[in-house]
């Protein structure tokens, strides 16, 4: 038996919907607050199965956790104790790997098993081990774990070869503690990345230069608990913005950071979408003779390789022709035979994928997808899926919805208020 949603298409979307806190801010936080010596609170948190993930690691290595409402939690590592990270949750997330900087910085020694998530072509964790021996780690790998030993930590300057979010963050938090100053060049500039640093600062923390490609740190002794808010989620806000200018009547989004969604505002107008931008919210309406447009994934703060797959669904509604180009994950493309079955027309190449004006017309089935295996299904993928459904003639399926769950908060629920008719089902 398995629960799956399910979505009639040709509703128009009316009404207001909240964007939740980070989910990648959401990730590093949680292990950066081990760091401190007393408790520390974050409010915004998503209700999120990667938040219960982490919370299990956290209470393996004895910080107490308590999740106090719907959007809190309070993380006390006071009695904290460094143990081996090498049960299953750690497979289940890859973010587990911030507690390779966490620990390391706090304890000068990690043991944890190969961190494990999404499937999206090479993401080597190589720049993050690299990090971390230039700022004194030895490092072993036995076993499929991670082994760190630095008796002491010693500040340095470290390049980056690619701009890592990952790795800026993981070396940002192991040299908290480290001796002396270092320095990150070609670091990576999202505002996840800004959102951490803000608070370890809080805690106690000595960083500059986090949201531009120098980051400096000069190590401290001790760190502090704090009171956080994390920002809004970027990627849920596109993804509403983009199944908006798909389906909507009027929708207002709120609590967003403009700012931070500049690529995919400016090209939803280049293609004629009818979009109204406030202080902390966007007003999507219905739009009509959507034009092609050509996309390129950049890091921030160029387009968002996490949102080219929901706009390629939204561009099989534009006239003429649009080229996606995909430079940060080369495998990013599965989505496109999921729209095909659909009646759309979008073809991968290699690195790229065309999406032409041949409308979404039928449902489908993602448990048929051929995909290599399920457990590679990642969030976004689903997303398509939905966003497809939505202007689809009659009903689409989406099974192994715990890849969404995964990533959004209460996605069916918030698509219900605005009109949506979508629903939960129990199938054989």
């Amino acid at each position: 038996m398995e629960e799956v949603i399910k979505i009639e298409g040709k509703h128009a979307l009316e009404g207001t919907v909240r964007i939740s806190g980070s989910k990648n801010a959401t990730v590093a936080l949680i292990p950066a607050a081990i760091l401190a010596n007393g408790p520390v609170t974050i409010c915004g948190v998503p209700e999120i199965s990667d938040v219960q993930s982490l919370s299990v690691l956290l209470r393996d290595l004895g910080v107490l956790v308590d999740i106090r409402s719907s959007d809190t939690i309070v993380i006390d590592p006071t009695s904290m104790e460094n143990r081996p990270l090498v049960q299953d949750a750690v497979n289940k997330l890859r973010a587990s790997y911030y507690f390779m900087g966490a620990l390391l910085g706090k304890y000068g020694h990690v043991e944890i098993k190969m961190p494990g998530g999404c499937y999206l072509g090479p993401r080597p964790i190589d720049l993050h081990l690299k990090g971390f021996e230039a700022l004194g780690a030895e490092i072993r790998y036995d076993h499929g774990s991670y082994i760190l030993d630095a008796p002491q930590l010693t500040g340095t300057k470290i390049f980056l070869d690619i701009a890592s979010v990952g790795a800026t963050i993981n070396i940002m938090m192991a040299a908290v503690h480290a001796k002396g100053r270092t320095t990150i060049e070609n670091a990576a500039k999202e505002p996840e990345i800004i959102d951490v640093a803000t608070l370890l600062n809080k805690m106690g923390a000595n960083i500059r230069g986090a949201g531009t490609n120098v980051i400096t740190i000069d190590g401290v002794d001790q760190l502090a608990g704090c009171f956080h808010e994390i920002i809004p989620d970027r990627i849920e806000a596109a993804t509403y913005i983009v199944l908006a200018a798909a389906a909507a009547k009027e929708v207002r989004i709120d609590n967003i950071i403009p700012h931070h969604l500049e690529a995919l505002l400016s090209k939803l107008k280049e293609i004629g979408t009818d979009l109204e931008i406030g202080v902390d919210n966007v007003v999507i309406r219905a739009s009509r003779d959507l034009k092609a447009a050509d996309i390129k994934t950049l890091p921030y703060p160029g387009f968002a390789t996490d949102i080219q797959q929901p706009l390629t669904a939204l561009l099989t509604q534009a006239q003429g022709q649009s080229i996606v180009t995909e430079t940060i994950y080369t495998e990013r493309f599965k989505h496109c035979q999921e729209l095909n079955k659909m009646g759309a027309a979008a073809e991968a190449a290699h690195t790229a994928a065309t999406a032409t004006a041949t409308g979404v017309t039928g449902g489908m089935t993602v448990a048929q997808t051929a995909l290599n295996a399920v457990m590679n299904l990642c969030p976004i993928i689903l997303i398509v899926t939905l966003i497809a459904g939505l202007i689809a003639d009659g009903v689409t399926t989406i099974h192994n919805i715990y890849h969404i769950e995964r990533g959004y908060e209460h996605i069916d629920e918030k698509l219900t208020a605005l009109g949506a008719k979508i629903w939960r089902e129990t199938v054989e």
